[in-house]
């Protein structure tokens, strides 16, 4: 297994919990952007640049993507195209995107788009938070430690 990250809107500290995961289970981690980051010298922790452009970062990701590997994204249709894919998803925010629910999560996404783009004032996610923090580090220990017991 894997992890790969959707990096360019990825919150900073939810980078810093994946440093320290990769380290602690050696879990090649890698970062997709398309903008340069640093991250910290490790044979577990990589990054991939990508050019500029609208979903070229994702499309790296799938494309390298195999059946079981991780992906940490916000992006819902990203998750859809990785749980299709055989891998799993998990946002920032600790939710685990699967087969049961991404239907569900990509519906009532291209609705709001879609009430968006005719003019409704719908707000976006509320604020990144410390409880975000915990509950993304919560589900990410749960899920690597069910993928190494295994």
């Amino acid at each position: 297994m894997r992890i790969w990250v959707d990096a360019d809107a990825c919150p900073v500290v939810i980078k810093e919990i994946l440093f320290r995961a990769a380290e602690r289970t050696k879990i090649t981690t890698t970062l997709v952007a398309n903008q340069f980051l640093r991250i910290p010298f490790s044979p577990y922790i990589k990054f991939i640049a990508v050019p500029g452009g609208f979903d070229v970062a994702d499309s790296r990701i799938v494309f390298e993507l195999e059946a079981g590997d991780l992906v940490i994204t916000a992006d819902i249709p990203l998750a859809a195209l990785v749980v299709e894919k055989g891998g799993h998803a998990l946002n920032p925010r600790g939710e685990l995107y699967t087969t049961a629910n991404i239907k569900e999560r990509l519906a009532m996404r291209n609705l709001m788009e879609e009430l968006r783009g005719n003019g409704m004032d719908i707000s976006g996610p509320s604020a990144f938070n410390h409880g975000d923090k915990q509950a993304f580090a919560a589900a990410l220990d749960t899920f690597i430690a069910k993928r190494l017991r295994t």
